[in-house]
């Protein structure tokens, strides 16, 4: 007599969860295309447009929850997407940006001059041994995976908006990528560029890649 096989449903795929990392804008014109780290500088007048044109952007997007480096350039980025989606926002002191020691205030040829390396190795010094007087990479991942290991964990299947600075998306992308961060000199992470990671259990999926609202919507 044939018997039928019991039917046993799969466990449905839990969502994934989204972190939308987004870079501040652009900066004062005297902190540009130097190593600014850990000087408090403010948006340009430029930057500032492209932070109502960010917010335009997000004001579509689903965000639970919203979370920030408290320093200006940042704050001054989050302000109009704070006040057209009308949400909060939880600030981490430790997603502030990387330290640069003695590079801090320095252009690229100086750097290069002063400490004698490539300039376009410039995370391979930041891994290791570091930036004199500066953060290395080690005590860098130090400060920002904790953070990141909590905004994960609190909000599961649900889309979160990262609003920090360029040398934190590089070192969460590591992180979640499992890559050394040299190899993140691949990405470019514009001034108010949205990098978008899916989370599942099983691996980590960039969506988006340093998209611009004010650069790829409004040109």
């Amino acid at each position: 007599m044939a018997t039928k096989k019991s039917l046993r449903k799969k466990d449905p795929q839990p969502p994934a969860t989204r972190l939308l990392l987004i870079r501040h804008g652009e900066v004062e014109a005297r902190y540009q295309r130097i190593f600014g780290g850990r000087i408090d500088m403010n948006l340009s007048p430029r930057g500032r447009r492209q932070a109502k044109i960010l917010a335009d952007y997000m004001s579509a997007k689903t965000i639970d929850a919203i979370y920030a480096s408290p320093m200006k350039r940042v704050q001054q980025t989050i302000a109009p997407t704070l006040k057209i989606k009308m949400q909060t926002q939880t600030i981490f002191p430790d997603l502030r940006e990387i330290d640069f020691g003695d590079w801090t205030g320095l252009d690229w040829h100086a750097v290069r001059d002063k400490f004698n390396f490539a300039v376009h190795k410039w995370l391979e010094q930041i891994e290791h041994p570091g930036s004199p007087n500066g953060e290395s990479g080690k005590v860098f991942r130090a400060r920002i995976e904790p953070c990141l290991r909590e905004i994960i964990q609190k909000h599961p299947g649900q889309n979160v908006a990262i609003f920090c600075h360029g040398g934190v998306i590089r070192m969460i992308l590591s992180i979640l990528l499992e890559l050394p961060l040299p190899k993140t000199n691949s990405f470019e992470i514009e001034y108010a560029g949205i990098t978008q990671v899916a989370l599942y259990p099983h691996m980590a999926e960039i969506e988006l890649l340093n998209f611009t609202p004010w650069r790829d919507l409004v040109g």
